[in-house]
Order: C-alpha cells, then structure tokens, then sequence
C-alpha cells in the first residue's frame, strides 16, 4: 500500500467491494466522501503517517483487494472510534476495519502479530505467562494463577481456528 503506482482497472476487484458491503461494518461503505476526517482524527496516523485510515476506505470502494487484505493497515487499527465521532457521513470505519480483518482471515491472510498471541494462547491458555506475575500475586498474598491451555484448545477446536492457524496461509506485507 505504500508504493505510488497506478491504479489499473485490470487490479479491481468489484467482487470484493460486494463483499466488503455485505460484511457487517462494511454497509455504509458507499457514504464516505473522502473528507479525511477520519485520518486526521486517527492516533495510529498521528504515530505512523503511512496508516490512512481514508485512503483504505477508497481502496475498498474501488475494489482493491490485493493491496487492502495484504497490507499491514487493517491490523493497526487501535478500534478508539474517534474516527466514527468524527465522520460527518456517519461512516463506521472502525467497524469497517474489522470486516476487513474478517474477511482477510476467511481468505486464510493472519498478521503475524495475531498467529504471535494464538501461539501464546495455545501454550499458556492466555497471553503471558504466569510465572512472574504469580510472584507479585504471592506478595500480595493472593492464589496463583494456573496455565490452563486445555480452555484455549477446546475453543480452538470448537471455532475452527486451529484448522486456520495450522492451514496454509500468507501474512500481510
């Protein structure tokens, strides 16, 4: 998404702007004007200036698939909803990013940062493990906490996401 090139209507995929409509998040797709309200509201930008949060929402209307599902954009959306306040078209982008991430995912496309947490998840049944924060938890005299992956697991096998996360895959750019 980073590079300048020309948008070339043979790299348009009008299916996929179907799609993104269909995808709760992704109905008031159409309402956007491009005003940049979004973007200039957005923390992410004002910490990365390459995420813009309207450029992403045009890439979607015109059918940009490739670029918009392989990039690493929908994944940093920090979900602060200062963009929805702030949309005078009353466009939900923050909800739209998460139809994004949906539908990358659908299409077997996990940001490695996510595969990161669900290997923590499958190990330790949660995001960090134990042992240290046990410690402070001892002092204060409180219980341990116990690694219970077989939870993880179970839900895991129950979703689908084990079949997700082992199956082939590609990781955004």
């Amino acid at each position: 998404m980073g590079d300048e090139r020309p948008i070339r209507e043979s790299d348009l995929d009008l299916e996929f702007t179907r799609e993104v409509r269909a995808e709760p998040g992704g109905t008031q797709l159409d309402l956007c004007i491009a005003c940049g309200r979004c973007t200039a509201s957005c923390p992410v930008q004002a910490q990365n200036a390459s995420f813009n949060p309207r450029r992403i929402v045009r890439m979607a209307v015109l059918g940009m698939a490739e670029d918009v599902l392989g990039s690493d954009f929908v994944w940093l959306c920090a979900g602060c909803y200062a963009c929805r306040e702030r949309c005078p078209q009353g466009v939900l982008v923050t909800d739209l990013m998460v139809a994004l991430k949906n539908i990358a995912v659908r299409r077997g496309i996990v940001h490695p940062s996510y595969r990161a947490q669900i290997a923590e998840l499958r190990k330790f049944g949660r995001l960090y493990e134990v042992e240290a924060f046990n410690k402070k938890r001892s002092k204060l005299g409180l219980p341990p906490l116990e690694d219970r992956p077989e939870h993880a697991t179970s839900l895991f096998e129950s979703t689908g996401l084990d079949d997700l996360m082992d199956g082939p895959g590609e990781e955004p750019r």
